[in-house]
C-alpha cells in the first residue's frame, strides 16, 4: 500500500475501488432495491385486485390470514397484500381500487407469521380500510 509524501491520489482510488467489496454500498450504489421493489421505491401504490387469497400463517401459528393478490397500475406486477383488521376481506371485492404501502419488518421483507407478504393494504376505493372496519365509513359503490 502506498504510504509516501505524494499517495494521496493512489489512497483515493484504492478507497473507491475496494468500497465495492461492501455489500450495502454495492446495493445502494447500483439501486439493486430500486429495481427488485415491485414499489420501485416508493412509499405507496395503487392497484387492482385480482382475487381474495387465504394464506396458512407459519408455525408455531394456526391461522389463515386472508390476503388479496393485487396488480399494479404503474408497472403490471402482481403482489400480495395482507387485509388488516377483523373481517376487513368483506370490505374488498375483486376489481376494487385498492392503495397498499409496506407491512414494516425486516428491511422490505415479509412480516410476522405471513410467508411471502410484504403489503397491506390501506385503502379500498379511496376510502381507509380501518375506517371501514371500525364502522365510521361506509363503503362507496362505484
Amino acid at each position: 500500500m502506498a504510504r509516501g509524501i505524494n499517495a494521496g491520489r493512489k489512497l483515493v482510488q484504492d478507497r473507491k475501488k475496494f468500497r465495492w467489496s461492501d455489500r450495502y454500498y454495492k446495493r445502494r450504489a447500483l439501486h439493486l432495491k430500486e429495481k427488485s421493489d415491485p414499489l420501485e421505491g416508493s412509499a405507496q401504490a395503487k392497484g387492482i385486485v385480482l382475487e381474495k387469497v387465504g394464506i396458512e400463517a407459519k408455525q408455531p401459528n394456526s391461522a389463515i390470514r386472508k390476503c388479496v393478490r393485487i396488480q399494479l397500475i404503474k408497472n403490471g406486477r402482481q403482489v400480495t397484500a395482507f387485509a388488516v383488521g377483523d373481517g376487513a376481506i368483506n370490505f374488498i371485492d375483486e376489481h376494487d381500487e385498492v392503495l397498499i404501502e409496506g407491512i414494516g419488518g425486516r428491511m422490505g421483507r415479509s412480516y410476522g407469521d405471513i410467508p411471502g407478504v410484504r403489503f397491506k393494504v390501506i385503502k379500498v376505493n379511496d376510502v381507509p380500510l380501518g375506517e371501514m372496519v371500525r364502522g365510521r365509513r361506509e363503503k362507496p359503490i362505484r
